[in-house]
């Protein structure tokens, strides 16, 4: 027979063999020691249908143990209210914010073969452009690359250069 009360701290719902009558344990909710009382306190719900389990050859010495004897069913709270985070991001101090650093960090590649146009040359021209629409206080890095491409019109794999520029923005 099971003594169904509530935490008088919390009003959580416990559930506790009656074994456990009149002794002391720790709200599992608010950690609080509580008495548990001579019986129950509230209704209990319906009764489960009951299937034996079969015996086991040699009980282990943690079975046997008076602790194991009391049987503690107990609920985990339930909330009506969303739960508040509890792990929060730090704020960007206001210096930062100036400097820039609530803006993302983005990456622009120029690859020379996409810069040629009618015959022409744009790279310098496009990469220029790039950097001036980006503005020099955003650009974090600029590194030279080295890529493979297939050259349509003369059928080879070409080696070529071009710009991986990092930024925020």
């Amino acid at each position: 027979m099971e003594i169904i009360f509530d935490c008088p701290n919390c009003g959580q719902e416990l559930s506790v063999d009656s074994s456990g009558a009149g002794q002391e344990i720790k709200c599992p909710t608010c950690a609080e020691t509580i008495v548990i009382p001579e019986e129950s306190t509230k209704v209990p719900p319906a009764a489960a249908p009951v299937t034996e389990e079969a015996p086991s050859l040699a009980p282990s010495a943690i079975a046997s143990s008076a602790a194991a004897k009391v049987q503690l069913h107990l609920k985990v709270p339930v909330h009506t209210t969303p739960t508040a985070s509890l792990i929060k991001k730090a704020a960007v101090p206001l210096d930062a914010v100036a400097r820039g650093a609530d803006k993302q960090i983005r990456l622009r590649t120029m690859r020379h073969d996409k810069c040629i146009e009618s015959g022409h040359d744009k790279f310098d021209e496009m990469v220029t452009k790039t950097l001036q629409d980006i503005g020099e206080s955003n650009i974090v890095s600029t590194h030279s690359i080295t890529y493979e491409h297939f050259d349509v019109q003369t059928q080879k794999v070409m080696t070529d250069y071009g710009l991986m520029i990092i930024y925020r923005g």
